[in-house]
């Protein structure tokens, strides 16, 4: 059974043709330090994937958006051969009128959909942002590290890709 901490959700939220992206570069220690990524993070005790995203969009951007325009995309599998181990829920979100509150894990920028990938990202991220952008479908995905985290497998609803 998977451990609190091996457990994550992320959120891409999206404004027009935008998603806001937080450049990590603030927090020590951080597997994703200089990386882009969205907002999301670890569960708390008791928490269901939607309640933890709810609350780390509150807590990283201060936009109180409603549970039901909290749309869950995807869940992604990460394995490392470094030992690690997690189970992300994937969402998206139209994020309200405003800019979000400064965020002590990074800097947030607005970032055109289409130079996402661009971007110093993970490569699996670049893969479920394909098939976000793909459909609308639910998906299930796979992504395996090597000790140097480069991408060795992906799979995608049970299918290498």
């Amino acid at each position: 059974m998977p451990r609190p901490e091996n457990l994550t959700t992320l959120c891409y939220l999206e404004r027009g043709d935008s998603y806001l992206m937080m450049h990590r570069v603030s927090k020590k220690n951080d597997i994703n330090k200089d990386k882009w990524i969205g907002v999301g993070g670890h569960f708390e005790e008791g928490e269901s994937p939607e309640e933890c995203i709810k609350r780390e969009i509150l807590e990283e951007t201060g936009y109180d958006i409603p549970m039901e325009e909290i749309r869950y995309r995807a869940v992604i599998t990460f394995i490392s051969d470094r030992g690690d181990y997690e189970l992300m829920s994937l969402f998206t979100a139209k994020a309200p009128e405003g800019e979000p509150i400064p965020c002590s894990e990074g800097v947030y920028e607005w970032v055109a959909k289409e130079k996402v990938p661009s971007l110093n990202i993970w490569e699996g991220d670049k893969l479920f942002f394909k098939e976000l952008d793909r459909s609308q479908d639910f998906f299930f995905m796979k992504l395996h590290y090597d000790m140097e985290d480069n991408l060795t497998e992906a799979v995608l609803n049970g299918k290498k890709l």
